[in-house]
C-alpha cells in the first residue's frame, strides 16, 4: 500500500466556538493549529476562510494571509475550499483560486445538506474545474454521493479533468450517502484504475470509516470541521484526531506519508514548479 495521507480539516464554514472552543479562525490561530497536526503526522490541511468573529469569508486576502501563515511555519500541503458555505456565489466560492495554492477542493455535485441545499449545477462545476486548470491548482474531487463520481469522470470525458484524479468521500452528511463501511467499498470500487481516495466521515462515521481505509489502502481525513467530540461528551482537537489516525495507522502496519511523499502521491508539483507551467 501507498503510504497514509492524513487531511485534517482544521475548521469548516459552520462550527462555531460555543460549540467547540478549539475551532481556529484568524490565520494566525489556523497556522498554528497547521503546525501542530503536521508535526503529529498530518500531511494536508483544508481551511475555509473566517473573520476574527467566526464568520465564514471566501475573500482572497484572507486566504492570501492563512496561506503566508501556513507557509511560514511548516512545508504541509495546503488545500483552499471552494465550497465556501451555503448561499456563497460562485464567485465568492472561486476567489482563493486565483491564489494558486497546491490544491483545492471541488465539489462535483449539488446535495442536501441538514436544513440547507449545497448547490452545485453542472455549469458551476465545469466553471470551478477550468478555473483550477487555469491556475495550476490540483482538485480534489469532494463526492458526497456516488453520482458524484460520474460527474467528476464526465469532465474527464470533456478533457476539462485529468486521471487519474483524487477523490475525497464526505459520508455521513445527512441529504447525502450514509457513512457506513458498505458505501465507502461502493464508492472505492467505483473508481477507475489510477485514482486515490480518502474519506472524510461525519460525527460518528468518521473513526469506523478511517479505520476502514487504512485498511483498505485509501486516505484519510478527520478535523473539526467534520466531527467536534473525540469521544461522547468529550471536545476534540485537531491534534488529538490526528494523534489517533497515526496511532490506528502505526498499530495497523500502515506508515504515514510525509507532505512531500503526499506530494508524490497526489502528483502535486511544489509552487515553483507549477508557476513555470
Amino acid at each position: 500500500m501507498e503510504k497514509l495521507i492524513i487531511t485534517v480539516a482544521l475548521n469548516g464554514a459552520e462550527v462555531t466556538r460555543e460549540q467547540n472552543p478549539h475551532i481556529p479562525f484568524t490565520p494566525e490561530e489556523i497556522a498554528e493549529d497547521a503546525a501542530r497536526c503536521r508535526a503529529a503526522g498530518a500531511a494536508m490541511v483544508h481551511v475555509h476562510g473566517r473573520l476574527p468573529d467566526g464568520t465564514p469569508t471566501q475573500d482572497a486576502a484572507v486566504y492570501k494571509e492563512i496561506l503566508e501563515a501556513i507557509r511560514a511555519r511548516t512545508d504541509v500541503i495546503v488545500q483552499v475550499s471552494t465550497g465556501g458555505a451555503v448561499g456563497m456565489t460562485a464567485e465568492e466560492r472561486l476567489a482563493p483560486v486565483t491564489l494558486r495554492p497546491e490544491m483545492a477542493s471541488l465539489t462535483t455535485g449539488t446535495v442536501n445538506f441538514g436544513s440547507d441545499v449545497f448547490f452545485n449545477p453542472p455549469d458551476l462545476i465545469e466553471t470551478f474545474a477550468r478555473t483550477m486548470r487555469q491556475y495550476g491548482v490540483v482538485p480534489e474531487i469532494e463526492a458526497f454521493d456516488v453520482g458524484h463520481i460520474d460527474n467528476a469522470l464526465a469532465l474527464v470525458k470533456k478533457g476539462i479533468l485529468d486521471l487519474p484524479l483524487h477523490f475525497d468521500f464526505v459520508m455521513g452528511v445527512p441529504g447525502g450517502i450514509a457513512g457506513t463501511i458498505r458505501n465507502l467499498l461502493h464508492m472505492a470500487e467505483s473508481l477507475p484504475p489510477g485514482c486515490t481516495w480518502s474519506v472524510a466521515g461525519i460525527g460518528r462515521a468518521q473513526l469506523p470509516l478511517a479505520t476502514a481505509a487504512i485498511l483498505l489502502g485509501g486516505h484519510v481525513r478527520v478535523g473539526l470541521e467534520d466531527n467536534i467530540y473525540y469521544a461522547r461528551g468529550v471536545k476534540a482537537t485537531n491534534l488529538m484526531l490526528v494523534e489517533r489516525i497515526v496511532r490506528l495507522a502505526n498499530e495497523l502496519g500502515r506508515e504515514v506519508a510525509t507532505p512531500d511523499e503526499a506530494r508524490r502521491i497526489l502528483g502535486i508539483n511544489r509552487e515553483g514548479d507549477r508557476d513555470k507551467s
